[in-house]
């Protein structure tokens, strides 16, 4: 059984230019939400609790704030 899972989102999203200067690829929105809430959803409807976020050194959008 699956318990963890990661999701990789480092990168600098140069296939979405000019949009990715202003936002993360990974926060820009598809329909209503961002692009990363639907895999956290279909995880957490998948009963995974452990989740983590690889990301670049630059990215402060997606960061948990200590």
């Amino acid at each position: 059984m699956i318990k963890k899972c990661l999701f990789p989102a480092a990168g600098y999203g140069t296939r979405f230019l000019p949009a990715t200067k202003a936002t993360p690829k990974e926060m820009l929105p598809v329909l209503t939400k961002p692009l990363i809430q639907y895999g956290v959803e279909e995880a957490l409807q998948a009963n995974i609790k452990t989740m983590a976020i690889v990301t670049g050194r630059g990215k402060r959008a997606i960061r948990r704030p200590l």
